[in-house]
C-alpha cells in the first residue's frame, strides 16, 4: 500500500497515477441515415442520434469543438436487399457520410465498420447455404467490396466486425490490390455473441431475421478461443486488435494485450452505455462512474476506446483526473 503521505495529497496522487485518459484515447460512433433534417434520438440509447447527412455536418463541427478527432461510422439505409448492395455502392449512405465528414473537417479521422448486417435484408453478417452453413467465399468477396468502396470514398481505416474466418487476409489483399496499401485494418478480433449489443441492434436496425449469430461470434464462456482468434488476425496482417464488448471482458483485453504487441482497442458497447447512462441519469450512480468505466478499460490495456461517452470525456477529465 502507498504511504498515506502520498495518497492524501492530490498533486502527488496525480504525479504517481499509473493510468490517465485523454481525448486521443476515444473514438465516437455515428449512426447515419437516409433523408434530410433528421436528428432523431435512439430510444434505447439516450443521448445518441440517427443523423441525416445535412445534420452530420453540424455534428462534426461540434465534435471538433469537444476535442473528438476520431469517429467510426455505421450506416442505416432506408432500403436493404439480400445481397447487401447498399453497403458497397458508390452512393451508399456510409460512402456519402465519409465524403461529407471530410468536406467539413478533412482532419477528422474516419473509421468505417465493415459488415453486412445493417445492409442485408436478413440482418446477418454473412451469406448462408440452404443447410445453414456459411457461404464463406461469397461473404468474404462481398466484405472486400465493402472495404474497397469505403477506402475509395476517403475512409482512413476499416474495421471488419463480421468475424468471418480469413477476413483480415482477404481484406488486406483486396485493399492492396486496389491501391490502398496504407489503409490500416482494425479487426474485431475477439467479438463475443453478447446480449450487450441489444440497443445497437435497435439503433442499426440490424437484428437478425432468423436464428442468431452464435455460429460466427464467440461463446462468452471461452478465453482460449479468443486468444486463437487474436493470433490468427495478427498472422493475417491486422494492424489493431479489438475486444468487444469491453467491461465484461476486461480479462480478455489483458490477455490479448499480452499476446500481441499491436495496438489494442476495445468497444464499450451499447448495452454498457445504456446501463451506465440510465443509472447516472436516475441518480443511482455518480457521473464518475462514466469516467471510471473508461479508465478501467484503458487500465486493462486498451489504448483505443470506442465509446458513446466520448462527448462527456473532456469535462470528466477536467473534473476527476
Amino acid at each position: 500500500m502507498l504511504p498515506t503521505r502520498l495518497r492524501k495529497n492530490a498533486a502527488v496522487r496525480s504525479l504517481i497515477r499509473e493510468t490517465t485518459l485523454s481525448m486521443e484515447d476515444v473514438v465516437y460512433p455515428l449512426f447515419v441515415v437516409d433523408g434530410e433534417g433528421i436528428r432523431r434520438e435512439i430510444p434505447s440509447m439516450k443521448g445518441q442520434y440517427h443523423l441525416s447527412l445535412d445534420m452530420l455536418k453540424t455534428e462534426v463541427v461540434q465534435l471538433r469543438e469537444l476535442g473528438i478527432r476520431y469517429v467510426i461510422l455505421f450506416g442505416v439505409p432506408d432500403e436493404k436487399d439480400a445481397e447487401a448492395t447498399p453497403a458497397f455502392v458508390e452512393d451508399g449512405i456510409v460512402q456519402k457520410a465519409v465524403r461529407t465528414i471530410k468536406a467539413v473537417d478533412p482532419e477528422m479521422y474516419v473509421i468505417c465498420d465493415v459488415c453486412l448486417c445493417e445492409f442485408k435484408s436478413d440482418g446477418h453478417c454473412c451469406f448462408f447455404h440452404d443447410n445453414g452453413d456459411i457461404k464463406r467465399d461469397k461473404s468474404l468477396k462481398t466484405l472486400c467490396k465493402v472495404a474497397v468502396s469505403q477506402a475509395k470514398a476517403g475512409a482512413d481505416m476499416v474495421a471488419p466486425s463480421d468475424m468471418m474466418d480469413g477476413h483480415i487476409e482477404a481484406l488486406r489483399d483486396a485493399l492492396d490490390e486496389a491501391g490502398f496499401e496504407s489503409i490500416p485494418i482494425m479487426g474485431y478480433s475477439a467479438k463475443y455473441a453478447s446480449t450487450f449489443y441489444g440497443p445497437f441492434r435497435d439503433a442499426a436496425n440490424s437484428a437478425p431475421a432468423f436464428g442468431d449469430r452464435k455460429s460466427y461470434q464467440m461463446d462468452p464462456a471461452n478465453v482460449e478461443e479468443a486468444m486463437k482468434e487474436v493470433a490468427l488476425d495478427v498472422e493475417e496482417g491486422v494492424d489493431i486488435v479489438m475486444v468487444k464488448p469491453a467491461m465484461p471482458y476486461l480479462d480478455i483485453i489483458v490477455k490479448a494485450k499480452e499476446l500481441s504487441f499491436l495496438p489494442m482497442a476495445a468497444y464499450q458497447v451499447s448495452g454498457e452505455y445504456a446501463m451506465i447512462r440510465n443509472a447516472v441519469d436516475a441518480g443511482l450512480l455518480d457521473e464518475r462512474a462514466i469516467y471510471e468505466s473508461l479508465l478501467c478499460i484503458k487500465r486493462a490495456g486498451a489504448g483505443i476506446i470506442i465509446t458513446y461517452f466520448a462527448k462527456e470525456l473532456k469535462a470528466l477529465i477536467g473534473a476527476y483526473q
